[in-house]
């Protein structure tokens, strides 16, 4: 007898582009935490994660190595939230010497650091094959090197008071592969890393460090440097067909910062809604 085939399941509907959500207010999460950020200049996740914390109570030390542009940024929050809850300096998360400044201004003007944001990185896309150790030097210095030394400023600042929340940025792409992202991924992929074992040292004197794994969250630096093929294919995987918004992103940011999260240490946040 011959079996009967199982029915032809009906084709799946195509995924229509949601919207974003309403913007969250504020609710007081951080009200007067000390929050440094870097890369905190323009309209991507460090300034996004400067708004937001400023809405959530926060004193926020804003940092970038585009002096300019962080200069604006500064101005902008400043009229919005007074001039006492808003500081910056420039800083090259490449020099130590920066590095440490910055977090000696922020304990100067703050009386402490309870919050650090590490959000600098660098991208940019390159065949492994055709890649020079410039372009990996330059992408692993800035993303996994960087994110080390702020890290270092952040504990050795919070050791003394016994506590703090150091919140890094990394990827989805540390976990998944992408062609002509080798460098960004590795550097991506430390970052998780350095998170996890820096979270073991660090809990002995009562400071968390966790981190957020964004997919794709749309803002004018990543137009630049990636094409705009390779951004529909991105927004295409995402489960509700389009990017997430930085404030998205850094909604988890301020969740990760906290109280809410008191329990979770050395964990890497998958802020996505791509599908395999």
């Amino acid at each position: 007898m011959t079996p009967i085939p199982p029915p032809t399941p009906p084709p799946t509907p195509p995924r229509t582009p949601s919207t974003a959500p309403s913007y969250v207010p504020g609710h007081g999460l951080l009200t007067d935490r000390a929050v440094v950020i870097t890369a905190a200049a323009g309209a991507g996740i460090g300034g996004a994660t400067a708004r937001r914390c400023l809405e959530e109570g926060a004193r926020v030390f804003v940092s970038d190595a585009h002096e300019r542009r962080l200069a604006r940024s500064h101005e902008e929050l400043a009229k919005e939230f007074g001039d006492d809850r808003v500081a910056a300096r420039p800083c090259d998360v490449t020099d130590e010497t920066q590095v440490q400044a910055l977090y000696a201004s922020a304990v100067e003007r703050f009386g402490r650091v309870d919050v650090a944001v590490n959000n600098a990185g660098l991208g940019g896309t390159a065949n492994l094959v055709d890649m020079d150790d410039e372009q990996w030097t330059r992408v692993l210095d800035i993303t996994l090197t960087g994110t080390m030394r702020c890290t270092r400023a952040a504990l050795r600042h919070m050791r003394g008071q016994g506590s703090g929340v150091i919140v890094n940025n990394a990827s989805v792409i540390g976990w998944r592969a992408q062609k002509g992202q080798s460098h960004y991924a590795a550097a991506k992929a430390g970052v998780m890393a350095l998170t996890r074992c820096a979270a073991l040292e660090a809990a002995e004197f009562g400071v968390r460090v966790n981190a957020v794994s964004p997919s794709l969250a749309m803002h004018p630096h990543l137009v630049k440097v990636t094409s705009q093929e390779l951004l529909d294919e991105l927004t295409a995987r995402e489960a509700f067909g389009r990017y997430a918004e930085p404030w998205e992103v850094a909604n988890v940011i301020v969740f990760l910062a906290g109280d809410y999260s008191s329990y979770m240490t050395g964990e890497v946040v998958s802020v996505s809604s791509q599908h395999p």
